[in-house]
């Protein structure tokens, strides 16, 4: 009796200690004491080992429990209401050999009210709401400018001032802040308009089909619309002209090369081609198929650079800068073509049917008069591309493999290959003249169409890597980074990538922008005492995210402009900047 009895209080004194409840009842009414045998006291030492044991039987010890005093209760009960006398447990200490002190007898009537005395504590959980995820459907934020809220929704001007307006920053670098409207708004106001979404739908549908779209109206709403704009914003005075495209392209450096390169070249193909009629001569035909190709071939450059000086449009945003570059490469695959390959075949055709040399004196005449008009031509090159060598800080022949102004490149190459053809053509042909072997003339020939081959192969290789887009020198990528890394407001940059397009950078780089700095900068703007007491007054949740959307929103803007301001100094120091994209990391 005393070894299972022992048991069931060791048992229950270790649960009761992992658990925090209270068996004093149950012991108090079983006479049990807290004292322990040696032999239990020897088994239990080591609680660890039974832990998993304990925690596995003590739900069902506990029901046991339960209903031991259950039952025990309910017995005190009725025997007190009959009035009978409640019989007492006998000792365990007077069965066994180990004396253990008598624990206090009570009765369960007394157990019973001293625990329902105790007043018992009920604490209430109340579980944290879940915060929802964001949901990034929401378009609810989206503003539109005011032209596209007249085409998509097909609305007038007047129709719009009804409608709230929000000014943002302008994403242009000297231009005002831009006027917007709420899409939600606008969908709203159509809907009043049209009558629904559907019918709006159907009507410009029907404007798609019948292709009834008036295409001066859409242009006189808008320019409706910039006059009301410009009326609410403040004049700036500006002192720029407006120069035509055809005005920029005469007064250009490149222009007055070219468009002198073509009249210079029209005038030597008709003088060469006056002089091969008469004298017959191989390296004369090369000469004129030359000059021709050359006059062909500067015509293009002329299309292309015209062109290229066209403002950007919304088809094409980067504008036309590129058509030089392909000009030019169309140039040289024509030179090849036609001034190489014509040249050589003539050369050819002369060793397999050889003819004798007409007068010398009217070629002559022709390739001194040719020197002189290539050479002027070739000094005007000349001096444009040293012009623009030297506000570029670059060496000469540097500038020209860089192939940063194409169309005078070509100009320049042309002339140069014309300057030394008129060499070799009027070499090879007194030699023939004196000799009387026409050999020599065919073999000037093949020099000219080989020289036209270098030159085209040259002016093809550099157009196509231009076209490509290739990267900038390291020393101005490094330096570049450098400004932008002694902004406080740039922890570090990565990823960056610096592309020469047609003579125009483009700098892109992952920015890791410092939080701080930028916070920072918007308290310095900030009233600290009044945003102080603007916190102290936030008394509920709403409060802090109403508080906390304000601020974030403008801490947002305040990054914007300081990304247009590091690009806006970026570009100033280094001009040859045309697109900075900066993107936060």
């Amino acid at each position: 009796m005393l070894r299972p009895l022992c048991h069931e209080a060791q048992l229950l004194l270790q649960q009761a200690l992992r658990s925090q409840l209270r068996v004093g009842v149950g012991l108090q009414q079983r006479k049990v004491s807290h004292h322990l045998c040696r032999d239990c006291q020897r088994q239990f030492s080591t609680t660890r080992k039974y832990i998993k044991k304990i925690q596995g039987t003590w739900s069902q010890t506990l029901a046991n429990l339960e209903r031991q005093l259950s039952s025990s209760t309910g017995s005190n009960d009725g025997q007190s209401e009959s009035g009978s006398p409640q019989p007492k447990m006998a000792a365990p200490a007077a069965q066994t050999p180990l004396s253990t002190p008598k624990a206090p007898s009570t009765s369960s009537n007394t157990l019973v009210d001293t625990k329902s005395s105790q007043p018992q504590k009920v604490l209430k959980v109340t579980p944290r709401a879940r915060k929802k995820s964001i949901d990034y459907s929401y378009t609810g934020n989206i503003y539109i400018l005011p032209v596209r809220a007249m085409n998509e929704y097909l609305l007038k001007p007047s129709d719009l001032d009804e409608l709230p307006k929000y000014s943002r920053r302008s994403p242009y670098e000297t231009g005002p802040k831009i006027v917007v409207y709420l899409r939600s708004d606008v969908e709203d106001l159509a809907t009043r308009v049209w009558g629904s979404l559907e019918k709006l739908n159907k009507e410009k549908q029907k404007l798609m089909d019948g292709n009834r779209y008036d295409v001066f109206e859409i242009r006189r709403l808008i320019d409706q619309h910039k006059l009301r704009v410009s009326a609410l914003t403040e004049d700036r005075p500006t002192t720029d002209k407006s120069y035509t495209v055809r005005e920029i392209f005469l007064e250009s450096g490149t222009g007055r090369v070219v468009m002198s390169a073509i009249f210079v070249n029209a005038l030597n193909s008709l003088i060469k081609l006056v002089a091969w009629i008469f004298t017959g001569s191989h390296s004369m035909f090369s000469e004129v198929i030359h000059s021709v190709a050359d006059t062909v071939n500067q015509v293009i450059l002329a299309f292309g650079l015209y062109h290229s000086m066209q403002k950007p449009d919304s088809d094409h945003p980067y504008g036309f800068v590129n058509l030089r570059h392909i000009s030019s490469l169309i140039s040289g695959v024509g030179i090849f073509c036609l001034g190489s390959g014509l040249s050589c075949y003539h050369g050819i055709q002369g060793f397999l049917h050889p003819e004798q040399l007409g007068s010398i004196y009217w070629a002559v005449g022709t390739l001194a008069a040719a020197f002189v008009s290539e050479g002027a031509t070739l000094l005007v090159a000349v001096n444009q591309v040293r012009k623009k060598s030297w506000a570029k800080n670059m060496r000469f022949w540097q500038y020209v493999k860089g192939g940063f102004d194409p169309n005078v490149n070509v100009v320049l190459l042309e002339d140069l290959a014309a300057v030394v053809g008129v060499g070799i053509a009027a070499a090879c042909m007194g030699i023939t003249h004196y000799t009387g072997n026409p050999f020599a003339d065919s073999l000037g020939s093949m020099l000219i169409g080989g020289l036209l081959g270098v030159v085209a192969t040259f002016i093809i290789t550099t157009n196509t890597e231009a076209l490509v887009g290739r990267s900038i020198p390291h020393t101005l990528k490094q330096q570049i980074s450098q400004d932008l890394e002694s902004d406080r407001m740039i922890r570090s940059l990565h990823d960056v990538k610096a592309t020469d397009m047609a003579g125009q950078v483009r700098f892109k780089a992952e920015v890791d922008f410092d939080g701080r700095e930028i916070t920072r900068a918007y308290l310095y703007k900030l009233d600290l005492e009044q945003l102080l007491a603007e916190m102290r007054e936030l008394q509920k949740v709403e409060d802090v995210e109403g508080f906390m959307l304000n601020h974030g929103e403008k801490i947002i803007d305040l990054l914007g402009e300081e990304v247009d301001r590091i690009e806006k100094k970026l570009k100033k120091t280094h001009p040859q900047l045309r697109h900075v994209d900066l993107e936060a990391l």
